[in-house]
C-alpha cells in the first residue's frame, strides 16, 4: 500500500484540482470508522455528504452488490432486465409515489427533474414554448452542472462558466411571502427546493415553510419539487425531511406533517455508499409526459444499481435508522449547545436529526473552521467546513449512543486545546 504522502502527491500531479480535501488519505472503512494508509482510525462525521448513511461497507448491501455483480450488471435500457421492475415497484411503494425514473448521480437527477418539470409545463399547463420558469432559493445547492450553477449564487462554482441557462427565478429561502408573490407571474412551472439546506450549513426553515410552500404551489398549479438528495432517507430523523416532525415509532408511517411532492429527487443514501444510484419520483400525470427516446441513461436502472438500492432501503427500515437519527441528533445538539455556551469559538449549533452544523465565531473567509477540522482529524474525527466558517457534522446513521458520546468528547478535547 502506498503512503499517504505518496497518494496525495499522485492526486496533485495527475488529478484535476477541483476539490480541497482534508489532509488524510483513507484506505479502509467499516461502519462508522475509516482508517488511513498508516492504519490510524477515525470516526467519519461526513458520511460522504450523507451517501454513507448506512455505514461503510454494510454487509447486507455489499452482499447484494457481490451477488448481482456475478449475475448481470448492465443491459442498457435497450432491453428489459429482470430486476428493474422489481426495484421500481419497491421504491415507488416505499416513498408513496406513482412512478420512478432511475438515474445515477444527484446532479443528473436534478437535471432530469428540471426537464420533466418544463415538459409538464408546456404539455399539461399550456405554457408557451421556451417561456417556462422554475423558482429556486438563494444559497441553494443542487449540483454543479452548467444548468444548475446557472441558478446558484456560489460564485466559486459559477465564475467563468457562462453563458448560463435561463428560466430560473431566485427567492429568499424560508420565505413564503416571496414565493406567493412570484407565483403570481405567468409561465411558472415549478418550485425546486431543499427541505433543509445542507451545503449552506444545515439551515432548517420554519416548521410550516415546506407545507405552506407546497400548498401555494398547488393553488397556483405549479409543481412542488423536493430535492431530498442529502436530507432524505432518514438523515433528518424522518424518512424524508418533508415529513416534518415525524412521530412514528415503527417504520415511517407518515404521522407527521408530511407534504406530498409532485416530484421527489433522491440520491446519495439510496446507494448505501456502494454504487451510484439516484432517482426521480413523480405522479403518473407528471411522469407520463416523457415518451420513448426523450430522456435516458445507459446506466440508469441497471440491475446492479437496483439491487443495491433495494438493500440500502431495507437496511434503513430494518435497523430503525430513522428513529436512531432522531434520538441521537437531539443528543448531539444538546451536547454541542453546552460547548456553544462554554467556549467563545462557537456561536450556534443548528440542524435536524443527524444533519447538523456548528458555526464558528470568525469571518467566512477565515481559516479557523479549516484549522479546527484539521485538529479534529488529529484527534480521530473527520469533518469538513462549508461556507468558510461552518462545520457540518453528519455521521453514519448506524452510530450508537456510546460512539456519539465518544465523538462529543473528541470535539470537547479539541476545542479545549484550540486557539483562533
Amino acid at each position: 500500500m502506498i503512503s499517504s504522502k505518496k497518494a496525495i502527491e499522485l492526486e496533485d500531479q495527475y488529478g484535476a484540482h477541483n476539490y480541497h480535501p482534508l489532509p488524510v488519505v483513507l484506505s479502509r472503512g467499516k461502519g462508522v470508522h475509516v482508517w488511513d494508509s498508516e492504519g490510524k482510525k477515525y470516526y467519519d462525521f461526513l458520511s460522504a455528504y450523507s451517501a454513507v448513511s448506512q455505514g461503510h461497507c454494510h454487509p447486507r448491501i455489499t452482499e447484494a452488490l457481490k451477488t448481482q455483480a456475478e449475475t448481470l450488471t448492465l443491459t442498457s435500457r435497450g432491453f428489459y432486465n429482470n430486476i428493474l421492475g422489481e426495484y421500481e415497484r419497491f421504491v415507488t411503494t416505499y416513498f408513496s409515489m406513482d412512478k420512478v425514473l432511475p438515474m445515477n448521480t444527484g446532479a443528473e437527477a436534478v437535471e432530469t427533474a428540471i426537464k420533466l418539470c418544463r415538459k409538464w409545463g408546456y404539455e399539461k399547463k399550456g405554457i408557451p414554448e421556451n417561456e417556462a420558469k422554475i423558482i429556486v432559493c438563494h444559497n441553494n445547492f443542487h449540483g454543479r452542472t452548467i444548468t444548475i450553477i446557472s441558478f446558484s449564487n456560489d460564485d466559486n462554482a459559477k465564475k467563468n462558466s457562462g453563458p448560463y441557462t435561463p428560466g430560473f427565478i431566485k427567492i429568499p429561502y424560508n420565505n413564503t411571502d416571496a414565493l406567493a408573490e412570484i407565483l403570481k407571474q405567468p409561465d411558472i412551472t415549478g418550485f425546486l427546493v431543499e427541505p433543509i439546506q445542507g451545503e449552506a450549513g444545515a439551515i432548517v426553515p420554519d416548521d410550516d415553510f415546506i407545507s405552506n410552500a407546497a400548498q401555494l404551489c398547488k393553488d397556483a398549479n405549479v409543481l412542488f419539487i423536493a430535492d431530498e438528495i442529502q436530507t432524505g432517507i432518514a438523515r433528518t430523523g424522518s424518512l424524508l425531511a418533508i415529513c416534518g416532525d415525524c412521530t412514528c415509532e415503527g417504520f415511517c408511517e407518515r404521522q407527521g406533517t408530511y407534504t406530498q411532492p409532485d416530484i421527489l429527487i433522491l440520491g446519495k443514501a439510496l446507494s448505501g455508499g456502494i454504487y451510484p444510484v439516484s432517482a426521480v419520483l413523480a405522479s403518473k400525470e407528471v411522469m407520463d409526459v416523457l415518451k420513448s427516446g426523450q430522456h435516458g441513461s445507459t446506466f440508469g436502472g441497471n440491475p446492479l444499481a437496483c439491487k443495491v438500492a433495494i438493500a440500502a432501503l431495507e437496511v434503513v427500515q430494518d435497523e430503525n435508522l430513522i428513529q436512531n437519527a432522531r434520538k441521537l441528533g437531539k443528543l448531539f445538539r444538546d451536547e454541542m449547545e453546552k460547548l456553544v455556551h462554554s467556549y467563545d469559538l462557537f456561536t450556534k449549533i443548528r440542524g435536524k436529526g443527524l444533519l447538523n452544523a456548528l458555526l464558528i465565531d470568525d469571518a467566512p473567509d477565515s481559516d479557523t473552521a479549516w484549522r479546527f477540522c484539521v485538529a479534529l482529524k488529529d484527534n480521530g474525527l473527520l469533518a469538513k467546513p462549508t461556507h468558510g466558517n461552518i462545520i457540518r457534522f453528519a455521521p453514519p446513521l448506524i452510530i450508537t449512543e456510546e460512539q456519539l458520546l465518544e465523538c462529543v468528547a473528541i470535539i470537547r478535547k479539541t476545542v479545549q486545546n484550540f486557539s483562533k
